[in-house]
């Protein structure tokens, strides 16, 4: 009984020791909170502060250069009257003057005399200033022109907030393009529906977007925010993710705009379709002297004594190369699904039955040859080579004794006159039974097959002296459509 009531006690005390800790994280972080909320404050305080200092500063600068305008036209107009003045007054002496010069000329009883002082007097009327003076002000009392109304920027000023935290934009589906392994995503800024917040779309400095890949394109907001990537200070409504391999069934995306103050909410999450051929190497089927890891295959020979520089002066005596050739190469005997002998081949992991496909190789700096293509895999037996059968197409490429290229099929080869590339573009269109290879940098078909597919196919890949790598998750890209309509006359190896 005692026992029982310890076990319930010592569980009651493990919950309470539990609900201690959580409590005492609950307060740490209320604490935290508080200590928060009043940096916070105070930080908004100070801003508000300097952003009112700012908009007095403003208001006291322009008052300033307003007042300087009206001063120097009230300047300009007071010398003008000023010249008027003086000038008005020394007019007004000189006629006084004039006329007692003129009435003491009507008290001469000489004739003479009288003639003479009238004479004067005329010619001094003509030269008078008070005759060439304009009796008219040249500047007016009115200062209309300075009239001044700032009802608008006072009720703009009654209108001062704290700027509001932007509106999620809208994605907008129809603008988006998906094209060539990148997505341009285009989206609308929200329609301010309160008229009072005037100005608030201008005032979003840039955008903020996120994306992650998914298979689902349900319950969008469920991820956790840790597996978004991010592009930030965006300054247009769209923008195009790239350098993307699509190995995923959807790239899900949201944009929220940011403004000085704060970002806003995410808009809804849109997923884009991004479906492209993702394959692997199947380990499985490689050759036993071929190494995969990861997008490479390697060609690693086992057991032969050529390849060991310390024995190469004591066993090759021979003018023969240390590196052997493929057809005196052995195989090692491995699984049963494992090719053997000379066929130093590897298969893709997943099928082609339907639709179009396409993903690209590249040979490594110390390749000699390799080939690549695609196969039944019904067709090939483990000593098979590419090519050779009525169920395998490939591109055979070669830098081993002198450089070459073909393709084969069924055991035949045509030889192409064109440069060894460096990226090769494999298209395979099963439904329409189209078989492609492309010189990626160089943009340039160099083959095509046109058959029937009846099976399922696999990419197939053959090693021999060097290594490979291969790029999947690839969109059909678009310089294809240079290439499609022109491959129904190439000149091709039939079955």
């Amino acid at each position: 009984m005692m026992d029982t009531q310890k076990e319930a006690l010592c569980r009651i005390i493990s919950t309470l020791a539990n609900k201690n800790e959580e409590l005492q994280n609950f307060l740490e972080t209320v604490d935290s909170t508080l200590t928060g909320l009043q940096d916070e404050t105070c930080k908004v305080m100070s801003e508000l502060e300097a952003e009112l200092e700012q908009l007095s500063s403003t208001l006291e600068e322009k008052g300033a250069v307003l007042r300087d305008v009206i001063k120097e036209e009230k300047q300009r107009k007071e010398a003008e009257l000023q010249k008027q003045l003086s000038e008005g007054k020394s007019a007004l002496l000189s006629c006084e003057e004039l006329l007692e010069f003129a009435n003491q000329t009507l008290t001469i009883s000489n004739e003479e005399q009288f003639l003479k002082a009238a004479k004067q007097i005329k010619e001094r009327v003509t030269m008078a200033p008070a005759f060439r003076l304009t009796a008219r002000p040249a500047a007016s009392e009115n200062m209309s022109q300075f009239t001044v109304d700032f009802s608008a920027e006072r009720a703009g000023l009654q209108r001062l907030h704290f700027l509001p935290v932007p509106r999620a934009p809208e994605i907008d589906v129809s603008s988006c393009v998906v094209r060539d392994n990148t997505i341009l995503v285009a989206w609308q800024p929200a329609a301010e529906a309160d008229s009072d917040v005037e100005g608030v779309s201008g005032r979003i400095e840039r955008y903020e977007l996120e994306y992650r890949k998914t298979n689902q394109d349900s319950s969008l907001r469920a991820a956790g925010e840790a597996c978004w990537e991010k592009i930030q200070d965006i300054k247009e409504t769209n923008v195009i993710i790239s350098g993307l391999k699509f190995d995923s069934r959807f790239v899900v995306v949201r944009v929220r705009a940011r403004n000085k103050a704060a970002a806003g909410e995410f808009s809804e999450p849109v997923a884009v379709e991004t479906r492209a051929y993702n394959f692997g190497f199947d380990a499985v089927t490689a050759h036993a002297e071929l190494k995969v890891q990861g997008d490479t295959v390697t060609w690693e020979p086992q057991g032969v004594k050529g390849h060991d520089p310390r024995l190469r002066g004591k066993e090759n005596k021979s003018s023969r190369s240390a590196t052997p050739s493929p057809n005196k190469t052995a195989g090692s005997r491995a699984g049963r699904d494992r090719f053997a002998g000379e066929s130093y081949t590897v298969l893709g992991d997943q099928e082609m039955a339907a639709g179009c496909h396409y993903w690209e190789l590249r040979p490594l700096s110390d390749w000699k040859s390799f080939s690549v293509g695609v196969a039944y895999r019904s067709s090939l037996g483990r000593f098979d080579q590419l090519g050779k059968s009525a169920g395998s197409w490939c591109l055979h490429a070669s830098q081993w004794l002198q450089s070459s290229l073909a393709a084969k099929h069924n055991n035949k080869a045509k030889a192409l006159d064109w440069p060894l590339p460096q990226r090769i573009g494999i298209y395979c269109d099963y439904d329409n039974g189209d078989l492609s290879f492309i010189d990626v940098d160089r943009h340039r078909l160099l083959h095509s097959f046109k058959t029937k597919f009846s099976q399922p196919l696999l990419p197939a890949f053959t090693v021999w002296c060097g290594g490979i790598t291969i790029t999947t998750g690839l969109q059909v890209p678009s310089f294809m459509g240079n290439f499609l309509s022109t491959s129904r006359s190439l000149s091709n190896l039939s079955q």
